[in-house]
Formats: C-alpha cells, sequence, structure tokens
C-alpha cells in the first residue's frame, strides 16, 4: 500500500544541503545570520538585562541555537519523536522569552518553528504541533484570534512552500545521481564488451598460433629423439626443448591474459602458488586476504612472474620465497632467493617477458607505489619488493 503524501516525510535530499547552488547558499547563510543578528539584537537591548540576566541571556540563546541544531540532526534522519520533542522544547523557550519580556525573541522562535515545522516534519505530525503551540500561545499572550489565525495561515504556505521547493530539488539531485550511475553503468558495459572483443581476437589468433607451435615443436623433439645422434643433434635437441618451454609459458601467459581481460581472474594467493610449484618456491600469505582492483591484482602477477623468471635466468637452483601481505590500505608482494650457481639452460637468457626491473618498478610508480630491487644486506640472493596502494 502506498504511504499518504501527508504522512511521508521529506525526503533526505530534500533536508539536506545537496545540490544547493552557491546564490542559494549565500542567501541560506544570510537569512541564518540576520536571525541570529536579530535574537541577539533583542536580547542586548532590553534594559533589565545586567549581570546574571545577561549571563542567563546568553545560555538562552546558546539553548536554543543547540535545539535549532539538534532539530536539524533529527529530522534530516527521519527521527520523529526526538525532532517533536525538540520542537516543543523551542516552543517553550518562545513562551519563557515572552513572559520574560523579550517578545520580539519570542515571536522570532515562533515564527521560525512555524516554518520549519511544516518544511522538515512530516505533515501528519507538523499541522497538530503548529496548532497546538499557536493556540496555546494566543491563549497565554491574549493576542486577537484572527490575527493570529491569519498569521498562522501565513506561515503554513510559506513554509508549504519551502517544503515543495526542497522536494523539487531533492528530486532533482536525485535524478542527476541516477544519471550518473547509469552513465558509468553504460560505460562500464561498453568497456567489458571491448575487452571481450579482445579477448576473442587474442584468443582467435595469439593462442590458436602458440598451441599450433607447441604441437610442431613437441613433434620436432621426438623426431629429433629418434635420429641418430650428430655432432650436433644434442645442441639442436636443447634448443628446440627451450623453445617448447617459452611457448608454453607464452600460451599460460596468453591464457591469464584472457582471463583477466574477461574478469576470471584467479585469486591471487591460489595464482602465486601455481606459478610457485614449477620452482618448488615456498608462498607465504599475511593479512586477510580481499579482491584487489585488476589493475593492482594485475601488476602483482606479473612482478612475481618476472621475479621469478629472472631468478632461472640469474640463480638457477637457488631457494626462493614469496611472501604476499594484505594491508589495511595496501599489498606488498617480496620475492627473495638464496642465491645460485646453477648451470643456466641454453636459450633462457633470452627467455622470459622482457618486463625487465624498470618495466616493473614503472608500472609500480603508475599506480602509486613502488618496487624495490637489490642484494639481501649480509647474506646472498636478491630481493624484490612491491607495494601498491589497495
Amino acid at each position: 500500500m502506498t504511504p499518504q503524501p501527508w504522512t511521508n516525510w521529506p525526503s533526505r535530499e530534500a533536508l539536506s544541503r545537496e545540490g544547493l547552488t552557491d546564490a542559494r547558499r549565500r542567501l541560506s547563510a544570510a537569512v541564518r545570520l540576520l536571525v541570529c543578528g536579530a535574537l541577539l539584537w533583542s536580547t542586548f537591548s532590553q534594559r533589565h538585562v545586567s549581570g546574571w540576566s545577561a549571563v542567563a541571556a546568553v545560555a538562552g540563546v546558546f539553548a536554543v541555537g543547540l535545539c535549532a541544531w539538534g532539530f536539524y540532526r533529527t529530522t534530516l534522519s527521519h527521527r520523529l519523536w526526538p525532532s517533536v520533542a525538540l520542537l516543543l522544547l523551542l516552543l517553550g523557550a518562545a513562551f519563557a522569552a515572552d513572559q520574560t519580556g523579550f517578545g520580539v525573541v519570542a515571536v522570532l522562535l515562533w515564527c521560525g518553528c512555524a516554518v520549519t515545522c511544516i518544511e522538515r516534519l512530516p505533515l501528519i505530525a507538523a499541522l497538530p504541533t503548529a496548532l497546538a503551540a499557536f493556540t496555546g500561545y494566543t491563549i497565554l499572550t491574549g493576542e486577537e484570534l484572527l490575527s493570529t489565525l491569519i498569521t498562522t495561515v501565513g506561515l503554513f504556505l510559506g513554509g508549504y512552500v519551502l517544503r515543495l521547493d526542497a522536494e523539487a530539488r531533492g528530486n532533482a539531485h536525485r535524478l542527476l545521481a541516477q544519471e550518473r550511475a547509469a552513465r558509468a553503468a553504460e560505460a562500464e558495459t561498453a568497456a567489458l564488451a571491448e575487452r571481450a572483443r579482445i579477448a576473442r581476437d587474442i584468443h582467435d589468433v595469439l593462442a590458436h598460433s602458440l598451441s599450433a607451435q607447441l604441437v610442431h615443436l613437441e613433434a620436432a623433439r621426438l623426431r629429433i629423439e629418434q635420429e641418430p645422434r650428430g655432432p650436433f643433434r644434442d645442441q639442436i635437441l636443447e634448443r628446440v626443448v627451450a623453445a617448447r618451454s617459452m611457448a608454453r609459458e607464452g600460451l599460460a601467459e596468453t591464457r591469464q591474459a584472457l582471463s583477466a581481460l574477461r574478469g576470471e581472474m584467479a585469486p591471487l594467493g591460489d595464482y602465486l602458488r601455481e606459478l610457485a610449484a614449477t620452482d618448488g618456491a615456498e608462498v607465504g600469505v599475511e593479512g586477510t586476504p580481499r579482491p584487489l582492483p585488476a589493475e593492482v591484482s594485475q601488476t602483482v602477477r606479473r612482478v612475481a612472474q618476472e621475479a621469478l623468471t629472472n631468478v632461472r635466468k640469474h640463480a638457477p637452483g637457488a631457494r626462493v620465497s614469496i611472501l604476499l601481505r594484505y594491508g589495511a590500505d595496501d599489498v606488498v608482494l617480496v620475492v627473495r632467493d638464496s642465491g645460485g650457481r646453477g648451470r643456466v639452460p641454453a636459450g633462457l637468457p633470452m627467455s622470459g617477458s622482457g618486463y625487465g626491473l624498470l618495466g616493473m618498478r614503472e608500472r609500480a610508480e603508475l599506480l602509486g607505489g613502488a618496487l624495490e630491487a637489490g642484494g639481501v644486506p649480509d647474506e646472498e640472493g636478491f630481493s624484490v619488493r612491491l607495494r601498491v596502494p589497495a
């Protein structure tokens, strides 16, 4: 069942100052300053205000301002009973001001409460509260009923006009936010469609080509092994095996790139364990794993891959440890080896992605992070440390 307009709260966009133009903000600030100035002037221009009565007047003005601020906050959060209670406190302050000789202060409070009551409360609560307050004010002050009724109706209309204006502004702000969200969703959909198209093209061309190369290299290896030994047989076989290994790595990297384009990447910890299994490296994960932005995840994967490739190229046989640490606002990757002096397989120095330490450092800096690479102090081996915000 749809709620009736007289039971509805104004929207939070209407009750807040979101979407106000600079001119409206300046006008609102000027009105508040004018009201505060009128309150202070009417309070301290009275002859009987001196000594302790001046202190009490200052405390009263401060209490009224605090109640008004609280009324703004409670209505903004749609809390009915605290809002009504604060409104009654303000009306009580108006009665007290009238009884102690501060007539101007009382009128300002009455008018302000009447307007803001209609503007910020559900009408089912605002109308009875304001009518009861004005009735009590008329009885206590002896004002004529007709003049009070005319003033009340005028203030109600003014408050309702302000309410309608605020609702129109809130609706416009909400529609603008929805339009921006729709445009962002359209842009994201278009980007995903383009990435899917690129992934299909890469799969149709590069992945098939690498798969065919692997088949031919495997056939060449089997053929060479069947041939009788010759002066160059072992060298040719070694080169073919190295080429097959590079083609297999290229195919694996291509599949990872395709997964990244499609948004189907495996969790970072699982990827590092799979990557380290080939070299027998140890993998540790600290902190609570969480989804990372695609650029950050891809950078961590590339740096880990390049670091392990460098270990195979320059320190074969070394023990390798990989540490992934999830921080509160960043992620840290540390790849460390113990140093090695084994024989480097033929063709391996020319393998790898060609990314290099310089490329890894530039990629980290583009994300606002940093990469440090160098020897381990007082120990053998090499360390690569990547830190990127996430």
